[in-house]
């Protein structure tokens, strides 16, 4: 019924910060949540996990083939750590291994730092599409820093105009209706560890914050439905919600961001009692839930 567009699996889990599933518990998930197959995305930025190996992901897909999809990625700060690293020669060999994405880019550097503009100018190059996760500050976090209203991501979308770059985490749902305040965008790491500020918008969309308004200017702006975010985003107006998923139906991909086994997934029956309730169509489901994975990913 689903294809995940966006998962996390350790082939040796390591021993702090998330107990990480193995592929084989991932597996054991998708088939208690009826997921089909999943796209597994590298940690390879050491802010906040352990970097892994984009081989490690490549050899749980290869063993695994009927259920992972394998995705790279490269922090840009690699080679050379400068603005002219030639990351292409990297994102070609690993789209030849038969990666399908570039991501999720959570270096904690903002979005228009030059570094991270060579990645994505070699990713829309090598014709690979990107899923970062956004930061609302520099130091002590992860995530790739914007300001209030994403104006860096909105310079990234003019700037590479054929490079597909989904948009998730809090830092991007966040703002599918205006901001009440700005600290309401993200967590951020308290002194001695943990997140504080876990607090979102909540409540009826009364306007539309500058998400919708950027899906409808940038084709190459889609929306990545992992984690908790869009789930929070989408479900605090059921009446904002259903029409937000049918104009941008063709945009949107269904994920989980799966990194602990009990992790709780309320998007899936979200979205399975908007269709049974007619609150979405069938059609939109479909889409939402794995056909456009299925085209964007090639599949």
């Amino acid at each position: 019924m689903f294809i995940d567009a966006h998962c996390h699996a350790y082939r040796i889990p390591p021993p702090f910060v998330c107990s990480f599933c193995t592929p084989e518990q991932v597996i054991e998930r998708y088939d208690q949540e009826g997921i089909e197959r999943g796209c597994l995305l590298p940690i390879v930025s050491p802010e906040i996990y352990f970097p892994q190996a984009n081989e490690d992901i490549l050899e749980m897909a290869e063993q695994h083939p009927d259920r992972f999809i394998p995705f790279c990625n490269i922090d840009p700060r690699v080679l050379t750590n400068s603005a002219d690293a030639p990351l292409g020669d990297v994102l070609r060999h690993y789209k030849d291994r038969g990666c399908r994405g570039l991501g999720e880019v959570m270096l904690n550097l903002p979005m228009m730092d030059p570094l991270v503009q060579n990645l994505f100018k070699h990713a829309q190059e090598v014709g690979l599409p990107v899923v970062f996760d956004g930061s609302a500050q520099v130091g002590g976090d992860f995530g790739l820093y914007d300001e209030p209203g994403l104006p860096q991501l909105e310079r990234t979308l003019q700037r590479f105009p054929e490079l597909i770059i989904l948009g998730h985490g809090p830092t991007f749902w966040s703002e599918i209706g205006p901001l009440p305040r700005p600290g309401l965008r993200a967590s951020t790491f308290a002194p001695g560890g943990g997140q504080v500020g876990g607090d979102r918008p909540t409540g009826p969309i009364t306007e539309e914050g500058v998400v919708p308004q950027l899906l409808r200017r940038y084709p190459n702006l889609w929306g990545d439905l992992s984690d908790r975010n869009p789930y929070t985003a989408l479900a605090r107006d059921p009446e904002y919600g259903p029409k937000f998923l049918a104009e941008f139906q063709d945009r949107l991909v269904f994920g989980t961001d799966l990194c602990g086994f009990e992790q709780e997934l309320p998007l899936i029956d979200l979205l399975i009692e908007w269709r049974d309730t007619n609150k979405i169509s069938q059609e939109i489901f479909d889409k939402v839930a794995r056909e456009n994975a299925i085209r964007l990913f090639n599949l």
